[in-house]
């Protein structure tokens, strides 16, 4: 893979990133940074005492806890939230699914600050000038306003792109309107049980119909490395915040080991000319 080179993030936080420039977004969207790292956005002291609630409620497994092999849920990944990308196929069922995420998340936070807010809020910050909101379509339905993806030892997702127009073609909702689409990602447990661990690689090479063979094939990391392509690698600690270009590709490594990776993800719906920006799960 090519070698890390002067690709760099705006970081580590709002006043240094708003200091270095007045549009953040569009820099983004431009692809001249790969990503806004924000240390230490959410209170890490807070996490564990959360995922246990999550743990208690039965939202995801234990994954230090017995099991009888032959009823155990050997699901690598577990959602709590609503993912456009995975229901978006049955309109009604999605909705309906978004409306019940919304319900849970006015109470799964309590006693705690709410995770979901501070990604909303430093979108805000960054999205200078636009207002930022839950997506919705023009007849007042609400998509999911985030999602809490678990994953388990053996999970990994090769290089791909996340986008509601050149990958899912999800013509029949109003976030395709956007230009480009971005990801918000907040760190709250790592694979790795010291230190930071990649939580992504973001390579400078936005999607175009050439590269789909390579995707679909498994020879991009060749590609690459004959175009010179750039690439970023995301370490994080629990409690950092992180955007990317969700249009450029990128994967994230295997996850190794009993504890699994834990993130709260949103996409990012966003256009210059559009005084609105979309988030949903």
């Amino acid at each position: 893979m090519q070698s890390e080179t002067t690709w760099k993030p705006l970081a580590p936080d709002l006043n240094s990133v708003l200091s270095h420039s007045r549009e953040p977004l569009r820099v983004l969207a431009d692809l001249e940074t790969p990503a806004i790292v924000l240390r230490h956005a959410y209170d890490s002291a807070q996490i564990q005492p959360l995922i246990q609630r999550f743990i208690r409620m039965g939202l995801m497994r234990d994954p230090l806890a017995p099991t009888n092999l032959d009823r155990a849920d050997k699901r690598l990944r577990i959602d709590i939230g609503t993912s456009l990308g995975n229901r978006g196929h049955d309109r009604d069922a999605f909705f309906s699914h978004a409306a019940e995420t919304h319900r849970l998340f006015t109470f799964l936070f309590e006693g705690f600050d709410n995770p979901v807010a501070v990604i909303y809020d430093a979108l805000t910050s960054l999205a200078v000038g636009k207002s930022v909101k839950t997506a919705q379509e023009p007849d007042g339905h609400r998509y999911g306003p985030a999602i809490f993806r678990i994953h388990y030892e053996g999970q990994f997702y090769r290089p791909h792109i996340d986008h509601v127009v050149l990958r899912e073609k999800r013509t029949g909702y109003s976030v395709y309107r956007f230009t480009h689409q971005f990801a918000g990602v907040l760190c709250l447990q790592n694979s790795a049980k010291d230190g930071r661990s990649p939580q992504g690689i973001l390579h400078r090479c936005a999607w175009q119909p050439k590269l789909q063979p390579h995707l679909e094939g498994s020879t991009f990391h060749e590609y690459a490395i004959e175009n010179h392509i750039e690439h970023f690698r995301v370490d994080l600690k629990p409690g950092d915040l992180y955007f990317f270009n969700s249009g450029c590709v990128h994967e994230v490594p295997l996850v190794e080991g009993d504890q699994p990776r834990i993130v709260l993800a949103v996409f990012i719906g966003f256009s210059k000319d559009e005084e609105e920006v979309f988030v949903w799960s």
